[in-house]
């Protein structure tokens, strides 16, 4: 059913880190791009997630300039999923829709977001048709997204990010969730309601390197696989059947030489040593696909904070909306 408040508030949930040199561009191409929705208000909620560049000054002249420009100000960083998270908690809108500040995400393609969200669907991912990045984030990219669309227990959309639309009934489902190794775009996706894709070309960064370093990357593809499947965990019995096997194998076959042939001498150090080394390295292995798991526990069970925030610059009247990790 399309959406009939079509003057309702729509929040735009944007964490910055060290984005500093496309700030004021970003700011301005967003500017444009609601400007031809003025059926709405909006709320412009950056998210400063301990940026060490000049981006809390900047931010400081937006807030100064515009009062839908909304400052959380974490207290150190907390990571980019922390801080969409905190910008979900504080988002008043009717609609939420997450974008980073880099203008790989257009402006533009957001409102292309928001009309499928009129014509009454709940969730609008922007599905990446073309990406301007280095041919090695390209690649993992598609073997992570092939990866966990063979191990995941609900299906995440390929060649998408955080860039989507959610209707404020998607946010308050969201925000039931405390999980610490999070990734949103499998609880989004977990969530269901209806759900549809809006396609664009993805832009190359305006300024600056990403903040996504290979091992912040790494992390999250672990997240997204761990945090929505247990095949992992499968897949450790069959690599022990399949051992096991070899070694009934190689019992036979050592019998039968023994009776075939008990004079023969076959030297067996460097067979043992291989298997040996074989097995210690399939044990770590193991062991380690245990660990991640039994972490992600560990993180669980002490209840920390997801996030801590330093300060609010907010000059509209204070929200009502509880917040649920705010210092």
């Amino acid at each position: 059913m399309p959406k009939s408040n079509m003057r309702g508030l729509i929040s735009f949930v944007l964490p910055v880190y060290n984005e500093s040199a496309s700030l004021m561009h970003f700011y301005s191409a967003l500017s444009r791009a609601i400007a031809k929705k003025p059926a709405y208000k909006y709320e412009l909620i950056f998210i400063d997630d301990g940026s060490t560049d000049s981006s809390p000054a900047v931010l400081n002249k937006l807030h100064a300039k515009d009062s839908r420009v909304v400052i959380i100000s974490l207290s150190r960083n907390f990571g980019h999923q922390m801080a969409v998270t905190a910008g979900l908690d504080y988002a008043q809108g009717d609609a939420v829709i997450i974008m980073d500040t880099d203008l790989q995400d257009p402006p533009a393609v957001a409102m292309r977001l928001v009309q499928k969200w009129e014509q009454g669907f709940d969730v609008v991912y922007a599905k990446r048709r073309s990406r301007q990045d280095s041919l090695a984030k390209r690649t993992s990219a598609a073997l992570f997204y092939r990866l966990l669309a063979r191990l995941s227990d609900i299906e995440i959309p390929a060649n998408t990010g955080d860039f989507r639309l959610l209707d404020k009934k998607v946010v308050a489902e969201l925000q039931k969730f405390g999980e610490q190794d999070r990734f949103m775009r499998g609880l989004v996706s977990y969530v269901g309601f209806r759900q549809t894709a809006v396609h664009f070309d993805r832009q190359k960064r305006f300024a600056g390197k990403s903040g996504y370093s290979f091992s912040k990357m790494w992390k999250l593809a672990i997240d997204g696989i761990l945090g929505f499947s247990n095949k992992p965990l499968k897949l450790i019995a069959r690599v022990g059947l399949f051992f096991s096997f070899l070694s009934f194998a190689g019992i036979v076959y050592a019998t039968t030489m023994k009776f075939i042939d008990p004079g023969h001498v076959v030297p067996g150090w460097a067979f043992i040593t291989i298997s040996v080394l074989l097995m210690g390295g399939v044990q770590l292995i193991v062991l380690g696909m245990l660990g991640s798991y039994i972490g992600r526990i560990y993180n669980e069970v002490k209840h920390r904070p997801l996030y801590i925030t330093a300060s609010v610059n907010d000059r509209r009247q204070p929200s009502t909306k509880t917040r649920r990790h705010t210092s």
